[in-house]
């Protein structure tokens, strides 16, 4: 049996909480048990939860899910890029999948809300890479 971390984003929790409910209805469906489940300020924050969570041995990979929309400046797109690249480089140090399932940037609110399958997408992608690599 695969066992997951989840990270889940409270800012844009309108969006947020339904693609927590998405990530762990993807697991119940793939018959995975969700180890531990951190909640972080923002997708910005995700990083070093998803580092405490793979590197628990009780944790086969790590989803992660946020929102991110654009405001009036280019903010969302440094926020998304520093939180892509940071997600990776735990992914890589830990040797442990860390899946990207934060939506954005470049969307609105109402576009987030149609997003909110990416926290299944990411439970789904973290299970097919354990499996992948096992």
């Amino acid at each position: 049996m695969v066992t997951l971390g989840l990270v889940v984003a409270e800012f844009n929790a309108s969006v947020t909480e339904g693609m927590a409910s998405a990530a762990r209805e993807a697991a119940a469906e793939r018959d995975v048990e969700i180890a531990a489940e951190l909640s972080v300020p923002g997708a910005y924050d995700s990083p070093l939860a998803a580092d405490r969570l793979a590197r628990r041995e009780d944790v086969d990979a790590v989803a992660v899910v946020g929102a991110i929309v654009t405001g009036d400046t280019d903010h969302d797109r440094v926020i998304a890029d520093a939180t892509a690249k940071s997600l990776t480089e735990v992914s890589l140090d830990r040797d442990v999948p860390v899946t990207f399932g934060v939506s954005g940037p470049g969307q609105s609110g109402a576009e987030a809300r149609e997003r909110i399958d990416k926290g299944a997408e990411a439970v789904n992608a973290a299970v097919d890479m354990v499996e992948t690599l096992a």
